[in-house]
């Protein structure tokens, strides 16, 4: 072994990466982990005495309180007791993580989720003031926040560069995270979670992962020890080079060559042994986070301050099981309505609550699917594990739903019985004030048939009748209505015969509408009085706020706002509002995985086919009082029906939009994106909501992090001085701004000046070689909400103004 230039230590972290399904089933995994605390314990206690003295030394760190928490629901008392003295000793450490997670998870069940360890540690007097995450390749801007407010001082980062990369440009390398209020949170970004096991700490595993030298290894290595101190005083001579300003580095290490894998005592007798050898060059020393990071603040080393979001890599797994996200959006969202109309938890029990929680919690975990969910797509734990993997999801809105009936229920829901009163309730659960619509439904035909002769809805407490509009749905009939309510209010209405005639129709003599009922011509003549306020021609629609146009091929090209005559679309964009992108890129003979594994950052091969869809054809689907309908057919490869809903609203500076789909199912690695080409102009910025702060993509972001996509929250603005544009997306949380082109990544501090910019919903992708679903195919509904204007000019009020659209108002048949 060749002499550094200076003495080193290397600091070694043992803990069990967990994936919750990636190497077993779910269940299974859980028993894993719950047992890992138990060899811990045991490991820990036999290190003390002359049973093992050569694991003197040996420290264990649960990576993520959730197995802690399984843990102590299996444990007795006894085990629970030599659990808690071995955290008083230091023996084992918490980690204020609770599990590695992507950034579907909205901010109020994250910051509970953080708050976890800590809340078990204090009655103990103890303090988790470290954390750790592995794998996963960033997070949202929040996630800091909530670590802070839970009392965590330190992260350590172990990201996995596989489809991703590490921040700042470097690993092996601390700074501080600032967080939107302002707080510190020192982070190592260390290597990836088995760097140890890659320098041969482990003696029972070793391998060549991170490390690709002359001696390839996946397993117990022939000659262990020269593997070690060739591969250890490598690497320390590389950091040298690399000007790196410690004389210690941190690694982790695994005590069987898996994820989920049990802790190992014989690490700790290697490091005896090689300290034995070489611990007068190179003193290898086993570590908890809070010990590494406390000597960390005592260097004489000036550690930089970055502050905004650290986008995830890792977070695009979402898409490839785009139908339960959508499901797990809308039980996320209906979570925050159940707590905000039962904060002290009269109708739903705490413990309710908390279940729904965990389910969501469960489906936003990072892991995906079974690790051959590519190349054995029929396997029977893929299916196995990707039914469990979406149960979540379902489970969550079950739970959900089945706690807001019971809030509901509390506040006069009446179910369905004969003879019913046609009274309705809408609630607005917000504290602050909201203009939306608010649906009631006629059962069938047999609760219609009490209007044959037609109603009215009147609002209870002015007597007055307001304007509704009828839809004939799945459900029955769908009556809707527009309701404004202030903060926490309710109202009450009342469907009842019509007390008045129906305007009777006829023809008009300036509508340019021909005889075979085919508008192609704008009208010349302005609108006659009480005429419809929204008007559908074969090649747009117009109302008081806003004229959409659309070509064929094109599809829709402009979209004014009619208040300011300001075109809302940017006409340098390659492809319309909401037109569908298509790719698909094939391997070579079949080849489904090296295809996928050789994409790297780019999500695609160089090889990609491209294809946009083209507008076929126009149909009107309803013209009311309230708002009209107009649907957009297109043709794209790779669907057998895409098309788009617009809603326009006669009285409001609003379009809603739904995205139908039928993807066709094929095995290759596919992307589907939504153009969003809308302007930002004017000193006009673009903001995502980020689970806990909103953020500029491209400019509030920590230096080297992704720039090509997000994950967000309830939607997304452009807003500029005067007015913005907020549009709410419940379903889809992927943005992609970067290119689409194949080409070279750029991260944040690499954009090109004269770089245009794009945006596109990313909706459906199955790109990854391991654990993503193999196939995308299936039907799709997709929502979008486009609100502008001038009380948008405010970062604050668009993502108000999402939340609201997304969540709805909450409407019930009552007493």
């Amino acid at each position: 072994m060749q002499n550094g230039t200076k003495k080193w230590k290397i600091y070694v972290v043992h803990h069990s990466h967990t994936d919750i399904g990636y190497t077993e089933r779910q269940e299974k995994i859980e028993q894993y982990h719950v047992d890992f605390i138990r060899q811990a314990i045991d490991i820990c206690e036999a290190s003390h005495t002359a049973e093992h003295p050569e694991w003197k030394g040996f420290k264990w760190t649960c990576e993520t309180f959730w197995a802690v928490e399984k843990f102590l629901e299996e444990a007795d008392e006894d085990e629970k007791e030599r659990f808690v003295q071995a955290l008083r000793r230091g023996d084992i450490e918490l980690s204020g993580t609770y599990l590695n997670m992507t950034e579907l998870i909205g901010y109020e069940l994250l910051a509970e989720m953080v708050a976890k360890a800590g809340k078990f540690a204090e009655p103990l007097g103890l303090r988790v003031r470290s954390a750790m995450t592995a794998d996963i390749n960033g997070y949202s801007w929040g996630y800091a926040q909530a670590m802070a407010d839970a009392g965590i001082e330190h992260l350590l980062s172990c990201i996995h560069t596989h489809h991703g990369m590490f921040a700042i440009g470097r690993k092996q390398f601390p700074f501080y995270w600032e967080t939107p209020k302002g707080n510190r949170l020192l982070v190592w970004s260390g290597e990836h979670y088995m760097m140890g096991n890659d320098l041969g700490i482990n003696p029972d595993g070793t391998l060549s992962y991170t490390v690709r030298d002359e001696t390839p290894i996946w397993g117990i290595a022939e000659d262990h020890w020269k593997i070690a101190e060739t591969r250890i005083t490598r690497y320390l001579a590389q950091l040298e080079k690399e000007n790196y300003p410690y004389d210690f580095a941190l690694v982790n290490v695994m005590g069987l060559l898996r994820d989920n894998a049990a802790p190992n005592g014989r690490v700790m007798s290697f490091i005896q042994e090689w300290n034995a050898k070489h611990g007068d060059k190179i003193e290898i020393e086993m570590t908890t986070l809070n010990r590494y990071f406390d000597m960390l603040k005592q260097q004489d080393v000036e550690i930089p301050v970055y502050r905004g979001d650290w986008p995830d890599w890792w977070s695009d797994g979402v898409a490839s099981t785009a139908m339960h996200t959508q499901i797990f959006r809308n039980a996320q969202r209906a979570l925050s309505v159940v707590k905000r109309l039962d904060p002290d938890n009269r109708s739903v029990k705490t413990e309710e609550m908390d279940e729904a929680g965990k389910q969501l919690i469960m489906y936003a975990e990072h892991t995906w699917g079974y690790h051959s969910s590519i190349s054995e797509p029929w396997h029977p734990m893929v299916q196995e594990l990707g039914v469990r993997k979406e149960a979540y999801a379902a489970n969550a809105s079950r739970l959900v739903q089945r706690s807001l009936d019971k809030v509901l229920r509390d506040r006069g829901d009446v179910l369905l019985r004969a003879n019913r009163d046609f009274t309705y309730k809408v609630v607005n659960s917000f504290d602050y004030e909201v203009e939306d619509l608010a649906f009631f439904y006629l059962e069938e035909q047999w609760e219609a048939d009490y209007f044959r002769n037609g109603m009215e809805v009147v609002d209870e407490q002015t007597g007055e009748a307001v304007p509704h509009q009828q839809e004939k749905v799945s459900r029955g009939y769908q009556i809707a209505i527009m309701a404004k309510l202030g903060a926490r209010e309710e109202k009450r209405y009342v469907i009842r015969g019509a007390s008045a005639q129906a305007a009777a129709r006829t023809t008009s003599s300036t509508r340019l509408i021909g005889a075979d009922r085919i508008h192609d011509i704008r009208d010349f003549l302005p609108l006659a009085k009480n005429e419809d306020q929204v008007i559908m021609t074969e090649n747009g629609i117009e109302s008081p706020y806003v004229r959409i146009d659309w070509q064929k091929g094109a599809g829709i090209v402009s979209w004014v706002d009619k208040r300011t005559g300001k075109e809302l679309i940017d006409p340098n964009q390659a492809h319309g509002a909401f037109t569908p992108v298509y790719e698909v890129t094939e391997g070579d003979h079949g080849d489904q995985m090296t295809v996928r594994r050789i994409m790297g950052r780019n999500r695609k091969g160089m090889n990609v086919q491209r294809f946009a869809g083209t507008l076929s054809g126009v149909k009107s689907i309803t013209n009311g009082p309230l708002y009209a309908i107009a649907e957009l057919l297109y043709e794209v490869e790779g669907m057998s029906h895409y098309s788009l809903f617009l809603k326009v609203y006669k009285n409001q500076p609003r379009t809603d939009v739904s995205v139908r789909m039928h993807k066709t199912s094929v095995w290759e690695p596919e992307n589907v994106y939504v153009s969003l080409p809308f302007v930002r102009e004017d000193g006009g910025e673009l903001w995502f909501e980020k689970a806990g702060a909103p953020v500029r993509p491209g400019v509030d972001q920590i230096p080297g992090t992704l720039t090509d996509f997000y994950c967000i929250q309830e939607g997304l603005a452009v807003v500029g001085p005067s007015s913005g544009l907020a549009i709410a997306t419940p379903d889809t949380p992927l943005m992609q701004t970067g290119p689409l082109e194949f080409g070279e990544r750029r991260v944040h501090g690499q954009a090109k000046d004269d770089e245009s910019s794009s945006l596109y919903a990313w909706v459906l992708t199955n790109y990854w070689e391991t654990n993503f679903k193999a196939t995308l195919g299936g039907f799709y509904e997709f929502r979008y909400t486009l609100q502008w204007g001038e009380g948008l000019s405010k970062v604050e009020n668009a993502v108000r103004a999402n939340h609201s659209v997304n969540a709805g108002t909450v409407s019930f048949r009552s007493i």
